[in-house]
């Protein structure tokens, strides 16, 4: 029963089966029949019988993989562990399977893609309804539950349900779109922002029409707005001044209501030059001018510095300590602060040195030392022997210590470098110059109220006050201004007429120096280039060469004879046939001996000797004139080691070039010997015998035979010129003696007659 039980739940299948022949790959033996040639027709029927009665072996093997007799015991004998074969169907059904799995496969596709678009637009809502869930939550209805005692799965069931609707419902429903705030007020104008910037940004344009829209002049909206303009345009004029543009910012600084904004104006140059050290000359010279006009300016300025240095030295702020002491330093260069403060102030940072107060102090030295040389050359020494003690002491850094040996060789070259005022600076005069003098000790009332805005009754009558000061200050300048644009206008129609010719009179000069350079190359290029003489002179020739040029040719064949390493009779021979073919470089060559013997002590040892051996060439070949000699004054203080070099090796190459000789016989002769005079001096013996040692210890005595014979007889004819003066001395003394004799008998006379007069009175 338990095996025939699969059989009946589900009646079998009727296909159509082959023939029950092996099937192919199969090695089972066929079963051997009981008769050697069994019938088809008898072995038909039974396939045929088989197949209705029963499934095929592959169903039951199926059905039933273990095969068990009636009494529930397996059976006996041989288990087959081949896997179970698979029926064969016919083709028709095999189509129909295939088309129903396909179908199948294609709708769990859609399923899956049906799937994830619901899980998709479940997120998206979920993100776009989280902004409304999280301000408030819509109530959810909710279905009333007759059943109290449901179990725990059913409310669940009944909870995700009721979101699920819920969820479908807004999905469902328009998405309710909240109101849109309303825009925010305009912004207030800027009067009636309080704060330190003054409120907003307000175009150039819309300030001014706004300050002529105000009708009441003295309402404090109005004072607000002038006082913001004030500000800005201090601000922008005193970023933007410079060395070059300050005597044009100056007028236009002055034209401001400084009165008015002082306080402006000095915080405004301070933080400037806090942001920007490099540009402190150029602000303490904007000072300078201010103070002249305003000296209560000034001194407010000073007191902000001075207050500033003292808190940052308290503070150990080493930035802002410079950027004061700067200040300060250039402001008593513009004689706009005594130099008593400086030298206070270089007292207090030395009191107790440290690296950074000594730092600080020599660095004050540098900017105002030359002023403070000039005004208290005292107060100044006892501040270097001050740098001596603490140099002396060495307790500072080494680094340090350097910078006090520094200044001292600044203080040795008088501050070369380091000038007190620049040119385009000195813009004030000292008599004109307010000099205040004020003490760190004291105290100092900064007086920052005037950085604030504040609401002034008699802003009205200021303002006139102000504008009758400035009229009074710019007034010249601006009626020579207006004189001069009224010139310039009436000078327009005639000089309109005279472009054309100055246009075509205008010359283009290159200040570069780029043809200059490119001569040069050329020159050089050709000379390194030629075989030899002939044909360098033959190929510089060719060069179109301009009025004042030819000096270039002489100078870039000096140059390159000098460059190579011994010299070359090329350059010579070169330099001889230019001073035979035009006396311009003839005299070229004059000057640029003269220019290298005044700098041969700038020549190394080689150059030296290949200029020396060119010049020589050049006066062997009479291709030189030899008065270019004078320029030599063979004495011992007016020769160096260079210069003796020099004209040894000159006079052994004309040896070598003359003879020793036609050497002398040149020398000697009487039309050239004031030309020789240096060479061989005879003004006095000294220098005589320093030329003759000279050249007998280069091996050129025979030169020196006249000078030798000059100075032999110098003794004789030192005693033929002391004979007239002593002649003249004698004729002298005799006729004192004379006139002594005359006195000595004249106060005898007088003495004889005292006498007498004097015995007859008794």
């Amino acid at each position: 029963m338990a095996a025939s039980s699969p059989a009946a739940a589900s009646p079998p299948r009727r296909s159509r089966h082959r023939d029950a022949s092996p099937r192919r790959g199969d090695h089972r033996k066929p079963r051997s029949s009981p008769s050697p040639s069994p019938s088809p027709d008898r072995d038909a029927d039974r396939r045929r019988r088989r197949s209705r009665a029963s499934p095929p072996d592959s169903d039951r093997r199926r059905r039933d993989p273990k095969p068990s007799d009636d009494s529930g015991m397996p059976k006996s004998g041989k288990v087959d562990d081949r896997p179970p074969r698979r029926a064969r169907v016919s083709d028709g059904e095999e189509e129909d399977d295939r088309r129903t799995r396909r179908s199948r496969a294609s709708g769990d596709e859609e399923e899956d893609n049906r799937r994830r678009r619901r899980v998709r637009a479940s997120y998206d809502e979920r993100d776009g309804h989280r902004s409304k869930r999280d301000r408030g939550r819509h109530h959810r209805r909710r279905s009333p539950s007759s059943d109290s005692g449901s179990s725990p799965d059913g409310r669940h069931s009944r909870h995700r349900r009721g979101e699920h609707l819920d969820r479908e419902e807004r999905r469902r429903s328009p998405e309710r779109k909240e109101p849109t705030p309303p825009l925010p007020p305009p912004p207030p104008l800027p009067e009636m922002i309080p704060g330190r910037t003054g409120g907003i940004y307000i175009p150039p344009f819309r300030m001014a029409q706004m300050l002529r829209d105000v009708e009441d002049k003295a309402s404090p909206e109005y004072q607000r707005l002038t006082w913001d303009a004030l500000k800005k345009s201090i601000n922008g004029l005193v970023n933007k001044v410079n060395a070059m543009n300050i005597k044009n910012l100056v007028p236009e600084l002055l034209a401001e209501n400084l009165v008015r904004g002082r306080g402006l104006f000095c915080q405004s140059c301070i933080k400037s030059q806090m942001a920007s050290p490099g540009f402190t000359d150029v602000f303490a010279a904007l000072v300078a001018v201010v103070n002249t006009k305003f000296p209560e300016i000034g001194r407010l300025l000073l007191v902000r510095v001075m207050l500033q240095l003292k808190r940052a030295y308290k503070r150990n702020d080493k930035p802002q300590l410079l950027a004061a002491t700067k200040f300060i330093a250039h402001l008593v260069n513009q004689v706009v602060v005594h130099e008593v403060v400086a030298l206070e102030l270089l007292a207090v940072l030395l009191e107790n040195p440290t690296d950074d107060s000594v730092e600080v102090a020599v660095g004050f030295v540098k900017e105002c030392g030359a002023i403070l040389q000039d005004l208290t050359p005292q107060g100044l020494h006892a501040m270097f022997e001050r740098f001596r003690g603490i140099l002396h002491e060495g307790e500072i850094d080494k680094r340090v210590q350097f910078l006090i040996e520094g200044l001292f060789a600044i203080r040795k070259a008088k501050f070369q470098g380091f000038p007190a005022i620049r040119p385009e600076l000195d813009l004030v005069e000292q008599e004109d110059q307010c000099t205040h003098d004020m003490s760190f000790e004291t105290e100092l009332d900064p007086e920052t109220n005037l950085n604030v805005f504040r609401v002034n009754p008699n802003f009205v009558e200021d303002e006139k006050a102000y504008e009758n000061l400035k009229n009074s200050i710019l007034g010249e300048d601006m009626d020579e201004d207006e004189e001069g644009s009224d010139d310039a206008s009436d000078d327009e129609d005639e000089e309109g007429s005279d472009d054309e010719d100055d246009e075509e009179q205008m010359e283009i000069r290159d200040k570069t120096e780029t043809n200059l350079i490119n001569l040069r190359r050329t020159i050089y290029l050709t000379i390194m280039s030629s075989v030899d003489f002939e044909e360098a002179g033959h190929k510089l020739l060719k060069i179109k060469l301009e009025p004042g040029q030819e000096m270039e040719l002489n100078i870039m064949l000096l140059e390159c004879c000098s460059q190579e390493r011994t010299y070359l009779r090329y350059y010579g021979l070169l330099g001889q046939r230019f001073c035979m073919i035009n006396k311009v470089f003839q005299e070229n060559f004059e000057k640029c001996f003269v220019q290298q013997y005044s700098m041969i002590h700038r020549l190394e040892t080689n150059k030296l000797r290949n200029v020396a051996k060119f010049f020589a060439h050049l006066l062997g070949t009479d291709a030189l004139p030899w008065h270019v000699l004078a320029y030599i004054r063979l004495t011992e203080e007016d020769t160096t080691s260079s210069s003796r070099i020099f004209i040894k090796i000159l006079f052994q190459e004309l040896s070598e070039h003359l003879g020793i000789r036609l050497l002398n016989e040149r020398l000697n002769d009487p039309t050239m010997q004031d030309s020789f005079e240096s060479v061989f001096p005879r003004d006095h013996p000294k220098n005589t015998r320093f030329s003759i040692n000279f050249f007998t210890s280069i091996g050129l005595g025979g030169i020196t035979e006249s000078l030798r014979e000059y100075l032999k007889n110098m003794p004789r004819l030192i005693m033929q010129q002391q004979k007239p003066a002593s002649s003249e001395s004698e004729s002298g003394g005799e006729s004192s003696d004379s006139g002594s004799s005359s006195e000595s008998e004249s106060s005898s006379d007088e003495s004889d007659k005292k006498r007498s007069k004097r015995k007859k009175r008794s």
